[in-house]
């Protein structure tokens, strides 16, 4: 018995790991924080970004699993609204500025024919995820 549980906490451990460095590699490649920094003119920061990704990251990983209820006084709900909506902010505008993407592959690929097939395999394999999940979230 000790040993399954032990099992499933390392494949769940294991599963975490691969989330996270999967969503710190999107926004990595995205270039959120370098076009940030020169947007605003401090790229002499750009550790310090870093680390505030890296240490919220990892502070929301620790509260999410350890903390069942956490009591917020309305101060904490504003900060916490306020750096929510800047970071969904620098997401889309990055994700926008990514949409130029699918031309230059296009051009770069020589691709003549296809590219339809391309964006519909794409749109059915997020559906048929949306769906799973739909489905299956509760087992």
């Amino acid at each position: 018995m000790l040993i399954n549980e032990i099992i499933l906490g390392f494949i769940g451990l294991s599963g975490g790991f691969v989330v996270s460095a999967g969503i710190f590699a999107f926004i990595t490649m995205l270039g959120i924080i370098p076009r940030l920094a020169h947007r605003t003119g401090t790229a002499n920061h750009i550790y310090g970004y870093e680390w505030m990704i890296i240490l919220g990251g990892s502070l929301g990983n620790i509260l999410n699993l350890f903390v069942k209820a956490m009591p917020v006084a309305v101060p904490g709900l504003i900060i916490f609204g306020m750096c929510s909506g800047i970071f969904v902010g620098c997401l889309a505008m990055a994700l926008a500025e990514n949409l130029r993407v699918i031309p230059i592959f296009v051009r770069r690929m020589h691709l003549k024919k296809g590219l339809a097939v391309i964006l519909l395999a794409m749109a059915l394999g997020k559906c048929a995820g949306s769906i799973f999940q739909f489905f299956f979230q509760g087992t």
